[in-house]
């Protein structure tokens, strides 16, 4: 395992650095599902000490990437489908009201924005199109002019995260999602709000669709199923 602390900006102490870092190992499964976790490992390896492992693990427990179990240890989640549907849930009721604002209060830069991260995605690889992907819906949530939503939605995002990163390599699913970017693009530029809500939640609603192919491509990934 080779993991290296992320760092995004100044400002961001150790703890977020450190969680930012173990979140995106998961969500790559460069942390499989049901690896146990040592905090002591993860100290040396990212070179802190163990209290913002331990912080940082305990903001992923809330998130249901990580799970402590008493007298074993912490391990990383398998990916559990009523939490993929919780975390869409949160998802599409946040991004959905935020993306009409969006459609209503859209200025010349920020189409301008949105337009330079369309043109990035049509040529971009699937590492590239990951960190474009998560810039486009943050930019329509802060056109919103309600910055909180995307911070919430990257919050209870890490179950979908998950299931996104499976799918990305697939064929054609890269090609589509970047479709879907410009029918919602073309609906906030037109300042169609009820076209742009119809867009996004279409589009939303893409990765939990394809869960259970994905279980069964990648059956020790996810939580076995009740009556399974």
């Amino acid at each position: 395992m080779s993991l290296q602390l992320i760092d995004r900006g100044s400002g961001q102490g150790t703890r977020d650095r450190v969680y930012l870092t173990l979140r995106e190992a998961i969500t790559t499964a460069q942390l499989v599902p049901g690896r146990r976790l040592s905090e002591n490992e993860l100290a040396g390896r990212l070179g802190v000490s163990r209290t913002p492992i331990r912080e940082a693990l305990a903001l992923l427990r809330e998130e249901r990437l990580v799970a402590i179990v008493p007298q074993l240890g912490t391990f990383v989640t398998r990916v559990s489908t009523s939490a993929v549907a919780d975390a869409a849930f949160v998802r599409e009721a946040l991004e959905c009201s935020a993306v009409r604002l969006a459609a209503e209060h859209v200025d010349a830069r920020t189409l301008q924005e949105l337009h330079a991260n369309l043109a990035a995605q049509e040529s971009a690889d699937v590492a590239a199109f990951d960190a474009l992907d998560d810039d486009f819906h943050r930019v329509l949530c802060d056109a919103s002019g309600h910055t909180i939503a995307w911070t919430l939605t990257h919050r209870a995002n890490g179950q979908l995260d998950r299931i996104r990163r499976l799918s990305l390599p697939e064929p054609g699913y890269l090609r589509e999602m970047v479709a879907e970017h410009h029918d919602v693009m073309a609906a906030v530029a037109r300042r169609d709000a009820d076209g742009a809500e119809r867009a996004l939640r279409h589009h939303l609603r893409m990765v939990p669709s394809l869960l259970p192919a994905l279980r069964e491509r990648h059956p020790d990934y996810f939580e076995e199923e009740e009556g399974a």
